[in-house]
């Protein structure tokens, strides 16, 4: 199964931390104020790191999802 992260920009409040728990995957757009995701493709052995990501968005920005 292939790994999906999602970030809903409707919800993102700008926090950053997903910048800190999930590196690699998002950066910060300095005009919008909100995450960009980079990478929505997770490798099975980065897991713990984009479930990380999940867990530290206080806004409930991001998922990640198995297809």
């Amino acid at each position: 199964m292939a790994l999906k992260l999602r970030l809903d920009l409707d919800l993102c409040q700008g926090y950053a931390n997903c910048l800190i728990e999930g590196p690699g995957y998002f950066d910060f757009d300095d005009e919008t104020e909100k995450a960009v995701l980079l990478q929505a493709d997770v490798p099975e052995d980065q897991r713990a790191i984009a479930e990380n990501a999940v867990r530290g968005c206080p806004a409930r920005a991001i998922a990640l999802e198995d297809e």
